[in-house]
């Protein structure tokens, strides 16, 4: 199934948790997009690691997975090599495993949107080292 947008943790944990700042800018987002969105399992890693202690926000998150929003899209062994290069080049960030899965998977499929509250280290990380992305939503929630 055919993604164009990317969704990354921050967007997720915000979509599901109504006390978030980002919930209500992030819920109309979502309205406006696109379904599915694609993530990668590390993202979904990260979301449901932060998400361990809130039983209402897991099971919000297992709902939200199994709802057809996201594909999650394989990362391959033989493309570890690529994240990691993209980790060492943006290692004055520091580029999290998650995030380098996201700017690997926005070349790998063409995808130029990201939905992320994360707007400092994605307005820095480039697809394919010159491609800005386009963020969603806005800078202000």
């Amino acid at each position: 199934m055919a993604a164009d947008c990317l969704v990354d943790t921050g967007a997720i944990l915000a979509l599901l948790n109504r006390q978030d700042r980002w919930h209500a800018k992030c819920k109309d987002t979502l309205g406006q997009l696109s379904l599915p969105l694609m993530t990668s399992t590390a993202v979904l890693t990260e979301a449901f690691y932060l998400f361990r202690r809130d039983r209402v926000d897991m099971e919000a998150a297992w709902t939200f997975l199994r709802s057809n929003a996201l594909v999650l899209a394989p990362i391959y062994s033989a493309e570890l090599s690529e994240i990691h290069a993209l980790m060492s080049r943006y290692w004055d960030r520091p580029m999290d495993f998650a995030d380098a899965t996201l700017v690997h998977l926005a070349k790998r499929e063409a995808i130029a949107t990201i939905f992320t509250i994360d707007h400092s280290d994605f307005e820095t990380y480039r697809i394919e080292g010159k491609r800005k992305f386009r963020i969603v939503p806005g800078r202000r929630p």
